[in-house]
């Protein structure tokens, strides 16, 4: 779909959202990314393309020590670009709003 073509691959990419950006990063160059995260906000602001920046760059195979970019070359960041990761999974909470429903996503996701 036309989101999924265009959507950035890098930090470097991403526009707007700078103070965002500018944490994660440091936090992935520094090596201190915390477990969890809460992406909120009106549709649009690029919470989805951000967690999921995040995301491949946590999994990058090939992203160096000190640097916040993921490759988009080794197998699970083409995984994840395709939408076919195992360790990322992405949950459209705007339309699957109740716990059964989040619920319910994770374990279709995981068989």
């Amino acid at each position: 779909s036309i989101y999924r073509k265009y959507r950035p691959r890098t930090f470097a990419e991403m526009v707007g959202q700078n103070h965002i950006k500018l944490t994660l990063q440091n936090e992935l160059e520094k090596d201190s990314v915390s477990h969890a995260y809460l992406f909120c906000g009106p549709r649009g602001l690029g919470k989805t393309t951000t967690a999921r920046l995040l995301g491949k760059a946590v999994n990058c195979e090939r992203r160096k020590k000190g640097e916040s970019e993921p490759c988009n070359q080794c197998a699970s960041c083409l995984k994840i670009n395709e939408g076919k990761a195992l360790d990322m999974i992405e949950i459209d909470a705007a339309s699957h709003t109740g716990v059964d429903n989040v619920r319910e996503n994770i374990i279709e996701n995981v068989r």
